[in-house]
């Protein structure tokens, strides 16, 4: 099922999702299976399984001198999207980046997951390569969202990268596109990011999953742009745990938002890891009841590691 059919069922229950990283190579897909069991009692709407592009890394020949080599450490997103289909019953919603591939090797990722019946894709640019500042596109790949977007809307009409096929299957996924209620870090201001992102709903997005905040005024006045850009969509709020004093200056820092000195304030008179832990369980919790009350469509989660977090709100808004 579509992730717009799953906000126009409804339900009595909050609708619910989640967002795992595939494991490291040469780990298994019990991984996955350990972090999401704790989770499924709730019954999430759909689970979203990020992309990674490879990293370069330079290994040393027996001469001394270095190979540069293109290393992909989270491989597997496709394979994973249908093993959580088949494990759980759910629907699974795979990440597509820009960044490290091809238009050819999108389109047959596309076409892959056509054939494993997937029918929702989030579209992102991506980040930049790791120890690089700036976004660096594949040589044939795109440089935008949009771009990408435009890609699986062609394709949903049948039309290919070959030219010469003529009537080719329609496929039929429903498009997500990311939305940063802070801003994207890169953009020069907040109408700016908002003219983009109505540009990737023109193109034909179908519903927007936000970046992380902290603070639920940053997303309600997001929303409220977005209206009046006629921005009309659904608009999900995506929710991570932040569950130590470390993360005070990781998250900022890695994912360009800000955290409320209410919850920093919190999390530094913490006395303990537990204290640690609760301080941002009870955040989280209370960002989730205020979400649903504003009328929120859904509440996604990432939970990177935290089921224990999440399954403990879960079970108090469920």
């Amino acid at each position: 099922m579509k992730v717009t059919e799953h906000i126009k069922q409804g339900g009595n229950s909050p609708m619910i999702s989640f967002e795992i990283l595939p494991p490291t190579k040469g780990k298994s897909i019990n991984s996955i299976y350990e972090s999401l069991d704790p989770l499924m009692e709730f019954k999430p709407a759909f689970i979203n399984v990020t992309y990674h592009r490879s990293e370069q890394i330079f290994k040393q020949r027996g001469d001394g001198s270095f190979d540069r080599v293109d290393v992909r450490k989270r491989p597997g997103t496709v394979g994973i999207c249908a093993a959580i289909m088949n494990h759980y019953k759910v629907d699974a919603v795979p990440h597509l980046i820009c960044g490290g591939f091809s238009k050819d090797e999108t389109e047959n990722a596309l076409i892959d997951l056509n054939f494993l019946g997937v029918k929702n894709v989030l579209v992102l640019r991506g980040d930049p390569p790791k120890g690089e500042q700036y976004f660096r596109p594949h040589p044939l790949g795109h440089n935008y969202a949009i771009d990408l977007v435009k890609q699986v809307v062609e394709l949903n009409e049948g039309k290919y990268l070959e030219e010469e096929i003529v009537a080719g299957d329609k496929t039929d996924f429903c498009i997500g596109v990311a939305g940063y209620p802070e801003k994207h870090f890169e953009s020069a201001n907040p109408m700016l990011d908002i003219m983009h992102l109505k540009q990737k709903v023109d193109a034909g997005a179908e519903y927007i999953t936000t970046q992380m905040f902290f603070d639920n005024s940053k997303y309600e006045n997001f929303v409220k742009k977005c209206r009046e850009a006629d921005i009309n969509v659904p608009i999900i709020p995506g929710l991570k745990p932040i569950t130590s004093k470390r993360q005070l200056s990781r998250i900022p820092s890695v994912f360009h938002v800000d955290l409320p000195e209410e919850l920093t304030e919190s999390m530094m008179n913490a006395k303990t890891k537990v204290d640690e832990q609760q301080v941002g369980q009870e955040w989280l919790l209370h960002q989730s009841k205020e979400l649903l009350k504003m009328g929120a469509p859904a509440l996604h989660y990432y939970t990177l590691g935290k089921p224990n977090v999440i399954h403990n709100v879960m079970k108090e808004i469920m």
